[in-house]
């Protein structure tokens, strides 16, 4: 079927730290041109009465191929963690890129190490080649200095960012929550939270000695963001991310054992909250991921300490984000390059931004309609959200793949 030119009007593009008003030509799938003048025969017009016109929000570091979740919350692309399989071989990451085409594009993420145990490293070079376009250390770091310094080394030579989980097993093991008032008065087992920092130091130095490229997937204290902004400032090749949990969400909301707040890293103090916000607001951190990692209930009604940690992320991140816009903490420019422009440009896809030649990946967005997040009405196949019951502004209304509508 031929795909027909779409043209879109009376947006707000997103193209600066404003919308403004606009509109945009896609044609054979990509983006032909912004305000166009000359309109193709027989082209489809799309009245956005107003609307915001993005980039489509690309999910860097899920669970979980969940496409109805993805589509509600306007995702177009997902790049897959290796936790799932673990993807450590080509022909797992083959069949994991094929997962939601043609609606939805799944990125895999190769496993660091075979089976993910942090002692040999994967076929790195294979998985590349199979449509792998990043490598992670996955759920948890590695532990083995030596491993982990030739992960990066191999990895930088390959072109690929290495994607790591920050947290020192050696302080974290057993550690359902993070030290302080609440673990305590509820009796838990916690870590500090200085074993993220000590992670991100030790990896740091790996990346100073290896010149290699590195995301750190989650930095969730004041601690380790102070150790970023130091790297970044020397010019080392260093970027980070944060879920929406860590900057709406202390560890009160583990209050009355709330399993629903059981994430990996642990919620942190209030101090380290605010201080995650101040790190958005200033350009610490890059990308602002949902964590996408649903938990059936066999995985969540249990006791605390036995519940699994992860959040279903996917429907929240807009709607989230945009709290950052209405609170002051950033632009909506600013918000698009951490849902879509930084994620494009680490994963090295021709995506992310309104500009002529972009793939038209698209969304519209109301940013002020009111909804209500509810657990049991997720589109997702698990609706562990941390969220529910939170009254939020803000959705996706059309998506577009390619120039072709999904939604």
């Amino acid at each position: 079927m031929e795909l027909r030119p779409l043209h879109i009007v009376n947006a707000l593009l997103v193209d600066g730290a404003a919308p403004r008003a606009g509109s945009l030509l896609a044609v054979d799938g990509r983006i032909a041109a912004i305000d166009p003048t000359d309109i193709p025969e027989g082209a489809e017009t799309v009245d956005a009465r107003g609307q915001w016109l993005a980039p489509g929000i690309i999910d860097l570091g899920v669970f979980a191929t969940d496409k109805p979740a993805f589509h509600f919350g306007g995702i177009t692309r997902a790049a897959l963690m290796p936790d799932t399989g673990p993807l450590d071989g080509a022909g797992l990451v083959e069949r994991a890129a094929k997962g939601g085409k043609p609606d939805l594009w799944v990125h895999p993420i190769a496993a660091a190490t075979k089976g993910l145990e942090g002692r040999e490293l994967a076929e790195i070079g294979l998985m590349k080649a199979a449509g792998a376009r990043a490598v992670a250390t996955g759920r948890g770091r590695i532990a083995d200095s030596g491993v982990m310094r030739r992960v990066l080394a191999y990895a930088a030579s390959l072109g690929l960012v290495t994607i790591i989980h920050a947290e020192d097993e050696g302080l974290t093991a057993g550690a359902v929550a993070t030290d302080g008032e609440m673990a305590t008065r509820l009796g838990l087992s916690s870590a500090p939270a200085i074993a993220e920092a000590m992670a991100i130091a030790r990896d740091l130095a790996l990346v100073e000695e290896t010149g290699a490229p590195v995301h750190f997937r989650q930095v969730t204290t004041a601690r380790g963001l102070d150790l970023i902004r130091v790297a970044k400032a020397r010019g080392m090749p260093v970027l980070c991310g944060i879920t929406p949990a860590h900057l709406f969400l202390s560890d009160t909301a583990i209050g009355d054992f709330r399993t629903f707040a059981r994430l990996s890293p642990p919620l942190r103090s209030e101090d380290d909250r605010q201080a995650c916000l101040a790190a958005v607001a200033d350009g610490t951190i890059d990308i602002l991921s949902s964590g996408h990692d649903p938990r059936g209930p066999e995985d969540k009604r249990l006791p605390f300490a036995e519940a699994l940690p992860g959040m279903a992320g996917a429907e929240t991140l807009l709607a989230m984000g945009l709290n950052l816009v209405r609170d002051g903490h950033i632009t909506p420019g600013r918000l698009f390059e951490m849902l879509a422009t930084t994620p494009a440009r680490l994963l090295g896809v021709d995506v992310g931004r309104l500009a002529i030649g972009k793939e038209a990946d698209l969304i519209l967005v109301d940013p002020d309609t009111p909804w209500q997040v509810d657990a049991k009405k997720m589109a997702a196949w698990a609706g562990n959200t941390p969220f529910d019951g939170m009254p939020v502004q803000g959705r996706a209304t059309m998506i577009w793949k390619g120039g072709q509508r999904i939604r």
